[in-house]
């Protein structure tokens, strides 16, 4: 095809309850530069012996075949980036700092490509990919200005005869692993912070997302990082418990860097305890949405239609719990149904309509429909969809009459499913809040200051949402307690993962 772009033409399945639109080809335009499917690895593009699909979530359809790296080549991308490491220390921060601007100036020029990638391998609505490239793009800005902000300290001593010095030092190579929901800023939050106080690193992203990681990787090459720097090894789902436990075991790694699944993130913890590496993670979530009586409803309601519904309920952030107390109830959940009808419309993320893609696969979906046929079994009733469609696809669905005993109360959903409990007391919606394994979001709305003090202070989470159900952004750090993982990302705080504190004594001197 002329311009220098690739076309791939898609056939979508006739799904039931979704647009007749769907039905039709449509065609995806990727600049040839963009759309990688070989490891990058110390500078270079690398086949492995074998590859693996990338599908369409949407349609199921194969999108491109990548790469199935095993452990031999994420072992050469871990030698890559250790012998890189030593030259990329070296660098002055102003210089780390103007190739990562360079990378963040590329990303924005190829926003739309970038986007329409995730919306092919992740299946999120255009829009929202686009919105991830922005987000995604940001922290490689962020952290182009932190490279030049590492400062150590000046200790005043308790002798006359020396100088107490505190040094900061990049640890090492840094292993990062990512999941699939968001393909690209998943690996930039970590990256940019990474590469920013010099570090290198071996990304493994997601096996249902890989070709994200791999048009970064070719934008990284034109911005100028050095070979070795950034590397990327993708892998089947077959070989990725091989592979991560090289990425978290071998001596040349100092630090691992997670996001995913709190189960998977004990596994990795296990891996890197025998050579005792730093470890930064960001797990599970089962965020807790609480509507008190003094609250907005309708600014309620917008707020747990963004919070909820974004990548089709598919965010570690995503609400999962909503306790409406009993006041407002009946007028919330009112209104709430009203705007799930008038606002959510299903679809291949390609159509400029859709705002709910697919879920990223069937065992996604037979979750969510579990969650539900578990709450109805135990009284709940359905007050929004609540049916499985063709392929990927659940309809968004609103119960109401939920118990804290129902499995959706219990564990994460991960999908387009608002389970509504009624409560009367602020104490008893914080106990409800607070009874989770995990803590990593919660929000609220309240127009009571008092309360909002109160209720900030006592959930146990390491982000709160008072009035606001889209709480992420570059500038804050973005990190759970409790079993949703440990360190930080983002803001300030998110570079120090990546270093170590050094003491200096100098002694013996004639002052």
């Amino acid at each position: 095809m002329s311009n220098g772009c690739f076309t791939f033409f898609f056939f979508c399945s006739v799904f039931f309850g979704l647009p007749s639109m769907l039905q039709r080809p449509y065609s995806l335009d990727v600049s040839a530069q963009l759309l990688r499917t070989r490891a990058f690895i110390d500078g270079r593009w690398v086949s492995a012996a074998s590859t693996f699909p990338v599908l369409d979530p949407a349609t199921g359809e194969e999108i491109a075949k990548v790469s199935d790296c095993g452990t031999m080549e994420a072992q050469d991308a871990v030698n890559a980036a250790y012998k890189a490491f030593h030259l990329w220390k070296n660098h002055t921060a102003k210089e780390r700092s103007i190739l990562l601007r360079k990378w963040f100036e590329l990303i924005n020029q190829h926003k739309e490509d970038l986007a329409k990638l995730i919306t092919a391998e992740c299946g999120k609505p255009m829009k929202e990919s686009i919105g991830e490239m922005t987000y995604s793009a940001s922290f490689l800005e962020w952290f182009s200005e932190e490279a030049r902000r590492v400062y150590g300290d000046i200790v005043a001593p308790s002798a006359k005869d020396r100088k107490i010095l505190l040094l900061k030092q990049p640890v090492g190579v840094a292993s990062i692993i990512t999941p699939w929901n968001f393909p690209s800023a998943m690996i930039t939050r970590k990256v940019g912070a990474a590469l920013a106080v010099g570090c290198t690193v071996v990304v493994k992203p997601a096996e249902n997302t890989p070709l994200s990681a791999l048009a970064l990787a070719e934008l990284s090459v034109q911005a100028g990082i050095p070979p070795g720097v950034f590397n990327v090894v993708p892998c089947s789902r077959e070989k990725t418990l091989a592979v991560g436990e090289l990425l978290c075991t071998d001596p040349l790694v100092a630090k691992i860097s997670f996001t995913g699944s709190t189960a998977t993130g004990k596994i990795l913890l296990r891996h890197a305890a025998g050579t005792v590496k730093r470890v930064s993670m960001e797990l599970g979530g089962h965020a807790p949405f609480i509507v008190f009586d003094s609250a907005d409803v309708d600014k309620a309601v917008a707020g747990a239609m963004v919070s909820k519904f974004r990548n089709s309920g598919q965010t570690c952030v995503c609400s999962n719990r909503f306790l409406v107390q009993s006041g407002i109830h009946d007028a919330f959940m009112e209104k709430l149904a009203k705007a799930m009808d008038a606002e959510l419309k299903l679809g291949h993320g390609s159509e400029p309509a859709t705002t709910q893609g697919p879920l990223i696969n069937t065992r996604a979906v037979e979750k969510v429909e579990n969650q539900i046929a578990d709450a109805v079994a135990q009284g709940a009733v359905i007050v929004r969809g609540g049916k499985r469609l063709e392929g990927s696809f659940m309809q968004p669905t609103l119960l109401s009459n939920v118990n804290t005993d129902m499995q959706c109360m219990r564990e994460e959903t991960f999908g387009p499913l608002i389970p509504l409990v009624k409560f009367n007391t602020e104490q008893e919606a914080l106990a409800i809040a607070n009874a989770s394994p995990v803590g990593l979001a919660g929000y609220f709305y309240s127009r009571d200051i008092s309360q909002i003090w109160r209720v900030t202070e006592q959930m146990e989470v390491g982000m709160v949402g008072v009035n606001e159900g889209l709480i992420s952004t570059t500038e804050t750090s973005f990190g759970g307690i409790k079993q949703s993982g440990m360190g930080r990302e983002g803001s300030k705080y998110g570079i120090d993962e990546y270093l170590e504190i050094k003491y200096m004594c100098l002694g013996g001197l004639s002052l």
